[in-house]
């Protein structure tokens, strides 16, 4: 398991084999710091599909894969709405994307909606998140990076296991 803050890219990248990798995120600047790091491997076309209870972080950990992709706007949780879009804005470490940010826990199992929302077209240009997908969108692409979040009982600390699947 790694501890939060300061390792080098490498450490949490992708290491080919599909073994999950953990971490221990102390605080909700971590959980952000570490979305923030995960970015750096995200493209067009990419879908991270976000499991985890209420509190987990998967909406902290969003808004740190938001400023590290650079998207435009503030990212909130769209529970009520279902998917934000969130337009490509300057970069540091790659070519601008887009992000469309999906909560899929009132979607339920239900598969018609989750057509309705057209994500396998915002797959062509943007990096897909969503949060309560697992088991419901994995279909959309071959290969996608799941995050799994827990946060301890009666602490903010929450621990992140990841692995891309596919």
């Amino acid at each position: 398991m790694y501890r939060s803050g300061g390792q080098p890219l490498s450490e949490i990248g992708e290491d080919g084999t599909g073994v999950a990798q953990r971490i221990e995120l102390p605080t909700v600047e971590d959980t952000e710091a570490f979305g923030r790091r995960l970015a750096s491997q995200l493209h067009a076309g990419d879908l991270v599909v976000l499991d985890g209870p209420l509190g987990a972080g998967k909406t902290a950990l969003t808004r740190g894969i938001a400023a590290g992709l650079g998207v435009q706007g503030r990212v909130t949780s769209p529970t009520f709405v279902i998917a934000r879009e969130h337009r490509p804005g300057p970069r540091a470490d790659g070519a601008p994307v887009g992000l469309v940010h999906v909560d899929a826990y009132r979607l339920g199992d239900s598969l018609d909606e989750l057509d309705a929302l057209d994500l396998d077209t915002d797959l062509t240009d943007t990096v897909v998140v969503v949060e309560w997908g697992e088991g419901l969108v994995e279909q959309l692409t071959d290969r996608h990076l799941r995050v799994r979040l827990r946060r301890d009982p009666e602490s903010d600390v929450r621990r992140a296991e990841w692995a891309w699947v596919g």
